[in-house]
């Protein structure tokens, strides 16, 4: 008797998840797929939950300032990680020490969406096409500057620039809307990024689409052909957005947030808002994320390695 009591007891002191604000962590600024994936989803698990659902932009460093802020939050299921596959996938193979360690800290809850990049040039660059970048860059090399808001566009360039041959300089910035505002300032001439914050002037002709980086061609810029249509071979960079939790959350909450987020991109108007800006919705399990979580840090990793790229 006096044991179920306790157990009662226990039961009772411990409140149903979430009863307090949760957060999510955003490496990035506003503006680019991961922040906007944070408030879709977000203000949807605020509506299920009655919680404050809190966006946390902590950018910087290559998300590494977010990441490791996440994996040495308390595993609670109140900080959670809206984890980018740069800092989940490609920064592994970039830097020779990370203060965190994707696959020990973390505990992989759902895929939120995938995306391609896009090839993207200032309009006043003479290049209609990806063969007549080639033979522009080609022809004054180290002349052009190409931006990246991030590692994995890092690592796309670098790939466009080990199958092409071509010498462009890299400039580092702090996020996706950054790096397409220098291509649209002209400061540098051209840049791989997600979708979101460059559709919008892609089809306003202040930024030329000149590829994108699926294996087929992206829903969102259909006349835009694909890096392998447009004469560069075995060139495909599909990137994601994911939910991770600190590891030791407890299973139960882990589930949860799966089942619900599952359901939540299942939503029409979730879909569509997803769709007009080039992401497919996924919401697979924790393990089908883990799964592609290691067989991106190999491939990324040799990546790397091929085009010896190091972010120090």
């Amino acid at each position: 008797m006096a044991i179920a009591a306790a157990m009662a007891g226990s039961a009772i002191a411990q409140p149903i998840w979430p009863s307090k604000p949760v957060h999510l962590v955003v490496g990035f600024p506003p503006g680019g797929a991961n922040d906007i994936l944070a408030r879709l989803v977000g203000a949807k698990l605020q509506e299920r939950w009655g919680q404050p659902v809190l966006i946390d932009n902590k950018p910087g460093a290559n998300a590494i300032i977010a990441t490791e802020f996440v994996a040495r939050s308390a595993p609670d299921g109140y900080t959670l990680l809206i984890g980018a596959s740069g800092a989940m996938a490609f920064n592994p193979g970039l830097y020779s020490k990370l203060p965190y360690d994707p696959l020990r800290d973390f505990e992989p809850v759902t895929m939120l969406g995938s995306f391609p990049l896009v090839l993207a040039v200032n309009p006043s660059l003479p290049a209609q096409s990806v063969k007549e970048l080639v033979q522009l860059a080609a022809a004054a090399p180290g002349k052009f500057n190409y931006s990246a808001g991030s590692t994995p566009f890092q690592l796309a360039m670098e790939l466009f620039k080990l199958r092409s041959g071509i010498a462009v300089n890299h400039i580092a910035y702090k996020g996706s809307a950054q790096a397409v505002a220098a291509v649209l300032a002209n400061d540098v001439q051209m840049t791989f990024v997600d979708a979101p914050p460059a559709v919008g002037q892609i089809k306003a002709g202040k930024l030329r689409a000149l590829a994108v980086t699926s294996r087929t061609r992206a829903p969102v810029l259909p006349e835009s052909p694909t890096m392998i249509e447009a004469g560069i071979e075995n060139f495909e960079v599909v990137l994601w957005t994911s939910l991770f939790a600190p590891a030791g959350t407890p299973r139960a909450v882990v589930e949860r947030l799966q089942q619900q987020i599952a359901a939540i991109l299942r939503l029409p108007d979730v879909a569509e808002r997803m769709a007009a800006l080039g992401i497919e919705p996924v919401g697979g399990t924790s393990a089908q994320l883990a799964a592609v979580l290691r067989a991106d840090i190999e491939k990324w990793t040799a990546v790397a390695k091929s085009a010896n790229v190091k972010a120090e």
